[in-house]
């Protein structure tokens, strides 16, 4: 089907412009746009005709429709940035290149110069990612070249930020080659200019991350994102002028597991980016914050706003930039599977943080916070999409409300016809059965949301994509925020340890809700609740385990067990009585926290997303999340101003919280306004040596860690025994050798001197089964012991030797499972459902069986789930376990603690990736 003149084209709508001379004479090149509106008021544009035409330079990426031999668009994917994108699905020496174009005005009759082909002359590159300074003097984009045949995506050449000076015509890199300390295998893509002409971007450097990794003795690698497909790309400031204010070029601002991708700037100074969270039980791309500097990083918008699509379908939210105005323009699409493209949405990100809850200031909002910016029927699930759809766009910040796009009308494709035909999406051809979707066609437009106009500023051509379109219009310089230094925003000693501080004002503030009973006062006061009845009593502290690539290490999937993941412990810490917390973090990890009971056992949902500490900062927050089972809950808490606190601590300076001592090296007196937690560490920080020693993980007195340590440990330094009972200190300890008989999972130094390297790390081969195959004798009864795995116990064998049916139907030996080789027997029947024979015996065969399925025993990831609580009845108190053998006491407090903790984090089988037994492919 032949493709009509654009003075064949027809208008969408009533608003008509005058078509000039200087566009009348472009090329045939708009196939079946004239019946295909979708609800589009389409026009012509010329900086003749037209006074409101940005005379600003434009640029965009050109290159060839990617197809795969077939002829079928190579679908992109949001999950996947390190790939290249080709015209097939390999490179061969005909692959045409993608090219950076600069067209000078956002004109049809602009002229057109191709930026990059003094590189890619002959050879094939790809390119990405382009934005411009805030003066409109420069150009910064992602290469990546020369490409060669059949090269594989994780192979150099990688990508590589570029630069382009406009008035001097300068193309370079943004890096010198010669000089980056990073291998060629480093990707740098989605560069932004922050305010002081430092640029932020999205790389697999992980800088400061593969020191983390020296510190704790493994080496140095681009961890692998959580789905194990790339290295995650993380952000990092780069400065081409010197040094930043901590003595760097370069450094990592974020430490998410998965990617964090699109950086831009909000007019106050912050860096907005979009963030994958997939963290164990999350999969999503939302919009997050932070400082240039990495501090106080915190949600934007968007965790529980992605059941908005159409037909209430997934969506994620990509290539975010703020309008004049300060609403968010984004895409938001599904990964992959669209077309490349999805709906242009504006987000209010100024008073909501999801589409139906607003921050805390405006109370009578109700939504929605996000708008489609345009009337017509953009949808962003596969198939056809009546009003076409975007893949990116850019704001023009002229008051004009414009946006610039990269947008494809909708096309069908007639297989009805020899050969297929395009046909436009009217009602009649959407409505045929097995339709399906045409190529795209993006190229550039100029967007106007209040009239819903599009106007073409260059010609779509067939097999040809256009996208990546920004404008070098100058704009308003977005604030600046330097980068907190020792003494100004940082303290100086917890950066030198390594470490930042995270403050909770109360666990039990749930959602802005005090969920204490019958309230955060009355369980902080020890007259009103006995101490040893509180529900919250530690926290703990687990950090994601950064994955090797299979080049490194080629791990089985058996190496992770029960879980898709690994985690380590960072430390444990008591919770006072009010429910907060001020505890030492390890800075520049990803971590999050658990509120545990009093064995150390998990009482609240985990945690859903990473956190992270710049050493040095201090990052407060009110109390914890619940999030709603089986539905995506419309509430969110991870930014500041969306919850009011609902403890407002001490009431008066000076005046000591109720019945707890008021006197002496012991009391804790409070400021108006305080917790508990901030009044003791305080005070500790005041008079303590070495200062603020209560502030790190697993403290327990001045005679016992005082150091810290990883044991989980609490005294009642609270409460006035004239006035009330005090609680009963608690200790579950790696170094008792009279309660823990088996290797501990953290170095002898750490268990009793807690430092920002420290970590415990189970596996269940090393830490796990030593405590089922322990010798446990049992004085009182001659010639008896409690040992799990003798025979006639949990063993496939009796006392004679025989083959026998395991206590219990549960084997804890250490043989290699029938199920899983790699993987223990006692394993797998403790974690998944296993099948045994058992005696059916019928009238006419007394010998019959049959098969059952018992198990799972215990409950990966959670301690205190039913089959686990069962678990630790049937060793403490013998309820639940079957006759004749009692098995109370048979484990003692600690180490019901080690088993807690492994289950409470996954109940992995491994979670070191280099530990010499590690299961590997």
């Amino acid at each position: 089907m032949s493709a009509p003149s654009w003075r064949e084209l027809k208008r969408w709508g009533r608003r008509v412009r005058s078509f000039p001379a200087r566009a009348a004479a472009l090329p045939l090149v708009l196939a079946a746009l004239a019946a295909c509106s979708g609800g589009w008021h389409v026009g012509s544009n010329s900086s003749v005709t037209d006074p409101a035409t940005v005379d600003y330079p434009v640029f965009y990426v050109k290159r060839q429709v990617p197809v795969d031999q077939a002829g079928k668009l190579q679908q992109d994917d949001l999950r996947l940035i390190r790939p290249f994108t080709v015209a097939t699905p390999k490179v061969t020496t005909t692959t045409p290149t993608a090219d950076l174009y600069m067209r000078a005005s956002a004109s049809p009759a602009a002229p057109e110069t191709n930026i990059t082909t003094r590189l890619t002359a002959g050879q094939v590159w790809d390119v990405k990612d382009v934005d411009t300074s805030a003066d409109g003097t420069r150009v910064i984009f992602a290469m990546r070249g020369p490409l060669t045949p059949n090269q594989k995506a994780k192979d150099p050449p990688s990508w590589r930020i570029y630069e382009y000076i406009i008035a001097s015509n300068d193309l370079h890199p943004l890096i010198n080659p010669a000089t980056d300390p990073d291998p060629p295998t480093v990707n740098d893509v989605s560069p932004h200019y922050l305010s002081d002409g430092r640029v932020v971007f999205s790389t697999t450097r992980q800088n400061q991350s593969q020191g983390i990794l020296l510190d704790e003795h493994k080496p140095q690698f681009a961890a692998q994102d959580e789905a194990r497909q790339e290295p995650a790309f993380v952000l990092e400031v780069y400065n081409p002028s010197g040094l930043n204010p901590d003595g760097t070029v370069m450094h990592q601002i974020s430490f998410n597991q998965s990617h964090d991708r699109d950086a831009t700037v909000l007019a106050n100074g912050r860096v907005l980016w979009t963030r994958w969270d997939n963290a164990p039980g999350h999969d999503a791309m939302s919009l997050y914050s932070a400082n240039p500097d990495g501090t106080d990083l915190e949600l934007y918008y968007g965790a529980n706003s992605h059941l908005t699509g159409t037909n209430n379908t997934v969506v994620e939210f990509v290539h975010p930039h703020q309008m004049l105005d300060g609403r968010i323009m984004a895409i938001m699409r599904q990964y992959t599977g669209v077309d490349d493209g999805g709906s242009l949405v504006i987000i209010d990100g100024e008073h909501y943080v999801e589409n139906t809850q607003p921050l805390l200031a405006n109370p009578t909002l109700a939504g929605p916070a996000q708008t489609p910016a345009t009337i017509n029927d953009v949808i962003t699930i596969p198939g056809p999409s009546p009003g076409g759809r975007f893949t990116s766009a850019v704001p023009l910040l002229d008051g004009t409300n414009r946006i610039l796009v990269s947008w494809t009308q909708c096309r069908l494709l007639d297989t009805t016809q020899t050969p297929p035909a395009i046909v436009p999406c009217t009602q009649q051809n959407l409505a045929l059965p097995n339709v399906q979707t045409a190529l795209p066609l993006y190229s550039v437009w100029l967007f106007d949301p209040t009239q819903n106009t599009i106007d073409p500023i260059m010609p779509p051509v067939e097999g040809t994509m256009v996208s990546d379109v920004a404008v070098a219009q100058p704009r308003p310089v977005a604030t600046v925020i330097n980068d907190k230094v020792p003494g100004v925003g940082l303290d100086e000693n917890l950066l030198n340890s390594g470490v930042g501080v995270i403050d909770i004002r109360s666990v039990y503030d749930i959602d802005g809700v005090d969920t204490a009973v019958p309230s955060i006062a009355a369980l902080a006061d020890p007259a009103q609740t006995p101490p040893d009845t509180r529900p919250a009593r530690f926290i703990r502290l687990e950090k994601a385990v950064s994955i090797p690539d299979k080049k490194i290490v080629n791990l089985s999937n058996a190496a992770f067990g029960a879980s898709n993941y690994m985690l380590e412990i960072l430390g444990y810490a008591p919770i006072e009585p009010d429910g907060s917390v001020r505890i030492e973090v390890p800075g520049n990890v990803a971590f999050r926290m658990s509120v545990l009971d009093v064995n150390a056992r998990r009482i609240l949902p985990v945690q859903g997303v990473w956190l992270q500490v710049k050493p040095g900062e201090v990052v407060t927050c009110n109390g914890c999340h619940r999030p709603q089972a089986g539905a995506q809950n419309p509430h969110s808490h991870g930014r500041s101003g969306v919850f009011a606190s609902v403890w407002a601590g001490a009431a008066t300076s000076g005046v000591p919280f109720p019945h707890t001592i008021a006197a002496g090296a012991g009391a804790f007196i409070p400021q108006a306004g305080e917790t508990m937690a901030e009044a003791r560490m305080r005070v500790s920080c005041l008079v303590d040596t070495p200062p603020c020693k209560q502030m790190v993980p697993g403290y327990g007195s001045s005679t016992l860690s005082p150091a810290g340590g990883m044991n989980v440990l609490y005294y009642d330094v609270w409460t006035d025994p004239a006035q009330a009972t005090p609680g009963t200190p608690k200790f579950l300890r790696y170094d008792d050798p009279t309660q823990f008989f088996t290797p501990p999972p953290a170095s002898a130094l750490c268990i009793t001197q807690w430092s920002a390297d420290c970590r415990i790390i189970i596996n269940y081969p090393e830490h796990i089964q030593p405590l089922w195959d322990l010798a446990r004798p049992n004085p009182p009864v001659a010639n008896v012991n409690n040992t799990c795995t003798q025979a006639g116990c949990h063993n496939p064998k009796n006392a004679a030797g025989m083959a026998a049916m395991p206590a219990g139907n549960l084997d804890l030996t250490k043989s290699a499972s029938q199920a899983v080789p790699q993987e223990l027997t006692s394993y797998q029947e403790l974690l998944f459902p296993h099948t045994i024979t058992v005696p059916a015996p019928t009238a006419a065969n007394p010998n019959a069986t049959t098969t059952v399925t018992v198990g799972p025993y215990m409950n990966a990831g959670a301690a205190n789930g039913a089959q686990s609580q069962a678990f630790f009845a049937c060793v403490t108190t013998g309820a639940g376990c079957m006759a004749p053998v009692p098995h109370a006491g048979f484990m003692t407090a600690d180490e019901l603690r080690l088993v807690s903790e492994w289950l409470d984090i996954g109940a992995q089988y491994f979670n070191n990736p280099f530990d010499p037994m590690v299961p590997v492919n």
